[in-house]
């Protein structure tokens, strides 16, 4: 029996070793060096190199970690996972980032860590540090990713006290719940693949509304709502000062200043959504069902592309084709100043003087100007107009323009020619202020404006001669027609007289008009040295891959981007001649491109023998490589089936001329960093006149054995239905995982091959065998394996059916590559 001092002293030693042991568990807790899944606790770390170290929110929707942006170059992100919820590259959408403008390599000590002191640090490789919360705390601290997506970081004692949080330094993204006030602010990336900081804004201005403004070097302006209409008009009011507005779960768009939108799907609360400031300039909500894959678009600010401020550059005109969508020319007498980039704009080919005599106008019909006006004149006539602008220095045209509330003309002088748009709206036309001396071409002339016009698959703007010069220019137009015909006369007679001395030379000759023709197409992309890109290839030391007729190294070119550079080969089954038709087609077809499914081609090189192609690099290399090697799950293969149709649909419907690939096939479709899939390798594709599809000629077959089309031997024509085949069996191979051009095996009970198909005739047995309304039962049969039972059902139904009426053998059966994007659609 103890005594009652025993009995105290046993008590007392128990509380003392109980408060012992809940000290050192706290402790051990708050300084750990480990996390848990949606927590990071004090003195932790995550680091770019251990692909584990990621934040998952507690309903698996969110996850936090470094995102690959470049290459060997990470930014710490917030991202949407993608059912099944898991953190690889393929299914992210990324919502925010921390080192957007300073990504951090992936070394030993690039991480982000939380400091005992309470700062949450993000340092590089050289432990420097390229970002921080900039907060303290005497006490513990932890960093918690919410199941909203938003990453606090709190105090273990004060849990209601918000150190930082990402919801109040946003990028380019506002979710559900997250308030926009008037600190913060939603700016777009650079580009699709490029996440630093771009141009285009959304925020509260100075006068309570919300607006999005474009922000460039020294340009700054609002294009959202449009100036010209007062804030009464579009539903706005100033009065309010709070400046806040947010996103509701249900797509409600609520704001201080009375601007409101529903979502198209407004009410759905099985729906994730986002809304971002994209690099394009508009402003979207992306709309995704919790169980699906692709994200669409449920609203957006802007119609018309055009309206958007900035979008062609300086000196840049915007034309938007229902058909073709948005593109971009130079104003007459400028070229374009980055291939690559249109809202870097045109730099101009003349310099302009101050002397009123020096100076001409041309007439730019149906464009219109936004903005940068140093005045305005109202009922000027035209010869005041040009008079007054030939007069001062930094005018470069005129906005003339017609008002229909006072049935005058008005007058507004350009400092700068920026924003530019054709419409049909508008009573009125642009005068462009241009020296007397520089000399432009006659509108017939069609090469002279497809120099201005870059990438594009439209003319430059018509334009006129001032009216008080049409009768010199009448005289000098007489003058050189007259020695044009003198002229032309010799060239015949030489050119008569010389005939037998070309017929020798006729290789020489073909060459030189080789390099003419690759002139006349160099305006589309930057023309590089032979040694400019042997550099860049380290000596064309690191093999990527095969192109058609050349081998593609990996090169850095000299303004750090990471490329494909194509060598092609003339050897003896690919003769000078025809590897030269296939370079000056490549380039002169890619060139002229513009779409996110589509491999860009940034330059060129011809000198000498040599012949070669730089195009954008694509990290995760061709569909063919991903495919034998089992990375791909079932949301990427649909992402990839979708894109793949998208790009196919440009090339045959969407651009000005229509153009076959002719080799559509697993290694000739490319992937990004984010599995987007971007078609690729186009030497083998015909230009074709609208219209005229079912005319097209080819002197011999083009593609690859399995993927051919019964149309290349059986003397059919042509058309762009044997992309159609192609793009059904690469379906067909990635839904199998089994090749077109090996055939299929089928074995019997006893472990037998009892028989040989191709792909096709497998496919169509097994459908023929079993009933439609065991769908189940089919998928098993012919799903590639490696899948398992993870793929949404009704998706892979939907893409058998595509495949199928893809590979049928009467080529009318078969869909257009336009209604294989609807039919992925429904």
């Amino acid at each position: 029996m103890l005594s009652n001092n025993q009995t105290l002293k046993y008590l007392l030693r128990a509380k003392y070793m109980a408060c012992l042991f809940i000290f050192f568990h706290v402790l051990s807790y708050a300084t750990s060096s480990s996390f848990s899944s949606d927590t990071l606790h004090e003195g932790a770390s995550l680091s770019v190199r251990k692909p584990d170290d990621v934040l998952v929110s507690s309903n698996g929707v969110f996850s936090a970690g470094f995102h690959y942006v470049g290459q060997n170059r990470y930014c710490f992100a917030i991202w949407f996972n993608l059912p099944p919820y898991n953190y690889s590259y393929a299914n992210r959408t990324v919502v925010w980032m921390a080192n957007r403008d300073k990504p951090v390599n992936n070394g030993k000590h690039s991480k982000l860590s939380l400091q005992k002191d309470g700062n949450l640090v993000l340092n590089d490789d050289r432990r420097l540090i390229v970002w921080a919360t900039d907060t303290v705390s005497v006490s513990s601290t932890f960093l918690h990713l919410l199941d909203t997506a938003n990453l606090v970081l709190k105090d273990y004692f004060k849990v209601d006290v918000v150190l930082w949080q990402s919801f109040y330094s946003s990028t380019d993204t506002l979710l559900p719940l997250q308030p926009l006030t008037k600190s913060t602010k939603l700016i777009s990336s650079r580009s699709q693949s490029n996440f630093s900081t771009g141009f285009y804004i959304f925020t509260f201005s100075d006068d309570n509304l919300l607006r999005l403004i474009f922000d460039k070097n020294e340009v700054s302006s609002v294009y959202w709502p449009p100036l010209w209409l007062s804030f009464w008009e579009v539903g706005r009011s100033t009065s309010n000062d709070s400046k806040i507005a947010m996103l509701n779960s249900l797509g409600n768009f609520t704001s201080s200043d009375g601007f409101r939108f529903l979502s198209t799907d407004y009410g759905s609360n099985m729906v994730q959504r986002r809304l971002r400031m994209d690099d394009d300039g508009n402003l979207r909500l992306y709309s995704r069902k919790i169980d699906g894959i692709g994200w669409y678009v449920s609203w957006q600010a802007i119609l018309d592309p055009c309206m958007i401020n900035g979008i062609c550059g300086i000196n840049g005109i915007c034309t938007n084709d229902p058909s073709s969508g948005r593109s971009c020319s130079c104003f007459p007498g400028h070229k374009m100043k980055d291939p690559s980039d249109w809202t870097e704009g045109c730099v101009q080919k003349f310099n302009l003087s101050c002397e009123k005599k020096d100076s001409k106008f041309i007439k730019l019909a149906g464009v219109r100007l936004n903005g940068h006006d140093y005045g305005f004149f109202p009922n000027y006539t035209l010869s005041q107009c040009q008079d007054l602008c030939s007069s001062v220095c930094n005018c470069r045209g005129i906005l003339y323009a017609f008002s229909e509330d006072t049935g005058t003309y008005n007058y507004y002088p350009k400092t700068l020619l920026l924003n530019g748009y054709r419409t049909t709206r508008f009573y009125g036309d642009i005068y462009m202020r241009l020296p007397k001396s520089y000399y432009l071409p006659l509108p017939e002339d069609k090469t002279s404006t497809t120099k201005e016009s870059v990438l594009q698959c439209f003319d430059e703007p018509e334009f006129t001669i001032k009216e008080e010069e049409e009768e010199n220019d009448l005289v000098k137009h007489l003058l050189w027609f007259s020695v044009g015909t003198g002229g032309f006369q010799i060239i015949c007679f030489v050119s008569v007289w010389s005939l037998p001395f070309i017929r020798s030379k006729s290789r020489n000759s073909e060459s030189d008009g080789a390099h003419y023709l690759i002139g006349v197409t160099a305006g589309m992309c930057r023309k590089y040295s032979y040694g400019e890109l042997k550099k860049a290839t380290r000596g064309f030391k690191e093999e990527i891959g095969w192109g058609y007729g050349g081998i593609v190294y990996k090169g850095v070119l000299p303004n750090d981007r990471v490329a494909a550079v194509k060598l092609l080969i003339n050897d003896e089954a690919n003769n000078h001649d025809q590897g030269e038709a296939e370079f000056l087609a490549e380039v002169s077809t890619l060139g002229r491109l513009n779409h996110m499914h589509l491999m860009k081609i940034w330059g060129y090189c011809t000198e000498g023998k040599h012949r070669l192609l730089v195009f954008e690099y694509l990290e995760r290399g061709s569909l063919k490589r991903n495919l034998s090697s089992n990375v791909l799950d079932w949301g990427m293969r649909f992402k990839i089936a979708f894109g793949t149709a998208k790009g196919l649909t440009y090339l045959h419907e969407e651009c000005l001329e229509w153009i076959l690939h002719c080799d559509v096939k697993p290694d000739n479709i490319l992937l990004d960093s984010d599995y987007s899939p971007k078609v690729a390798d186009f030497g083998l594709c015909k230009l074709l006149k609208r219209g005229e599809l079912n005319k097209s000629e080819f002197s011999r077959i083009r593609g690859t054995r399995g993927y051919l089309a019964p149309e290349w031997v059986s003397n059919q024509p042509i058309t762009s239905k044997v992309d159609v085949y192609s793009y059904g069996l690469v379906v067909l191979e990635m839904l199998t995982g089994k090749s077109p051009t090996t055939d299929v095996q089928i074995v019997n009970d006893t472990g037998e091959i009892e028989d040989k198909r191709s792909l096709v005739s497998w496919a169509r047995k097994n459908i023929e065998e079993t009933s439609s309304d065991e769908i189940v039962v089919l998928l098993e049969k012919i799903v590639d394996p490696s899948l398992g039972e993870e793929y949404d059902l009704k998706e892979m139904e939907k893409l058998l059916e595509v495949a199928m009426k893809c590979v049928e053998v009467e080529r009318g059966a078969r869909p257009t590559m336009r209604q294989v994007v609807e039919m992925l659609l429904d």
